[in-house]
């Protein structure tokens, strides 16, 4: 048994691969860790972005669709959607197992459409029709304007992955959306059981943010307690929020609500750790996993981290006391002046944007590309 096998079976997590390109499919890469324990996949428009740039494999298939007739941006859709219907077919076997429970693949709606919330619901709806895989989740950004499409697509009995969640107020916020998602999909007598979402708390961005406005307080003030404070709650902060937002998890998903939702057949909205690869190298390189590993949640990483993981990942569940102890450090980051809101707020538009950029960029290359080869964008 692997390490990814033993923190499935004995500590509830569900180790989930967080990238995707055609080598890994052609090559069979993608079953082979499949068998060493990964149990699902995401992607996001800069993985792909990165996937398709950097590599020769997509070429017959993207001067084929231009032959065809197909816009630039209708031909990238082609590219990424055949990776992502490969991903569903090696990962189709997890979620047959499973019963519905993991082996799911997501692919993100159009990052320009980050703001727009009837343009997020049309393309979740059109990418889930187009593809139609139950094991399929489609990713939505949770913005403000991205949570009342979250409530209409989980209405139509849709399965979805929320996306750049940053705060515990916006997590809130959006498994509000997910419960009242249900309870519309109840009332129409739809089937709540074929409905699959995960909640994805991104991680490490948090620190790189909190730690550098640590840094600055450190230096404005060099005395005890602020100065001193401020720098022993580097690399804190990430971690404590994650663990916070398990701790919401845990009373959201119990009372009388839930139950009735429950009954009818509903799944709970699973806490997913992104962004958990090391972004600091002062910080061991599963901080981001060792210290979030929980019953029902999912951890997507990198091919390095999982590699990581397999060599010397250690499984100790959160306990009560981690609870406690994220608790004192947000008391202790207030006490610093650092506004948790604020830092949600400056990453959320720093990652719609960087998704929106590559995006762009692809788009920009793939337009070159075509005008070398002189077919017509």
């Amino acid at each position: 048994m692997t390490r990814l096998q033993d923190l499935y079976d004995h500590g509830g997590q569900s180790p989930w691969l967080d990238n995707l390109n055609r080598a890994y499919l052609t090559s069979g890469h993608l079953a082979d860790l499949v068998s060493s324990g990964v149990r699902g996949l995401t992607t996001n428009p800069t993985i792909m972005a990165k996937a398709i740039a950097a590599s020769s494999d997509y070429d017959e298939q993207f001067s084929a669709a231009l032959a065809d007739g197909q816009t630039v941006d209708e031909a990238y859709w082609d590219l990424v959607i055949a990776d992502v219907t490969g991903a569903l077919g090696v990962l189709r076997p997890v979620y047959d197992e499973s019963h519905g429970g993991d082996g799911f693949v997501s692919i993100e709606v159009s990052p320009r459409l980050a703001h727009d919330t009837d343009a997020t619901i049309e393309s979740a709806r059109q990418l889930h029709e187009r593809i139609d895989q139950p094991n399929l989740l489609v990713k939505i950004p949770a913005t403000r304007e991205g949570l009342g499409a979250i409530r209409a697509v989980i209405a139509e009995g849709r399965s979805v992955n929320v996306t750049l969640i940053f705060s515990l107020e916006r997590y809130r916020e959006v498994v509000e959306a997910y419960l009242s998602g249900l309870e519309e999909l109840l009332g129409k007598a739809g089937d709540l059981s074929k409905v699959a979402s995960v909640a994805s708390f991104f991680v490490s961005r948090v620190d790189t943010e909190v730690d550098r406005r640590l840094e600055q307080t450190a230096r404005q003030d060099t005395g005890y307690p602020t100065g001193a404070l401020a720098l022993g709650l580097c690399g804190k902060a990430a971690v404590a929020q994650a663990r916070l937002a398990y701790e919401a998890y845990l009373e959201l998903f119990t009372g009388p609500r839930w139950a009735a939702l429950e009954k009818a057949g509903a799944r709970p909205q699973r806490p997913l750790w992104a962004s958990t690869s090391t972004k600091n190298p002062a910080y061991p390189d599963l901080v981001y996993v060792d210290t979030l590993i929980a019953h029902n949640t999912v951890n997507t990483m990198p091919e390095d981290t999982l590699n990581h993981f397999l060599d010397h990942g250690n499984l100790q569940l959160i306990s009560d006391a981690d609870f406690a102890q994220a608790s004192a450090t947000f008391a202790s980051l207030a006490e610093c002046g650092i506004d948790m809101g604020d830092v949600a707020a400056v990453l959320e538009t720093e990652g719609v944007a960087a998704f929106a950029a590559s995006f762009d960029d692809l788009l920009g290359k793939l337009q070159d590309k075509a005008a070398t080869t002189g077919t017509k964008p």
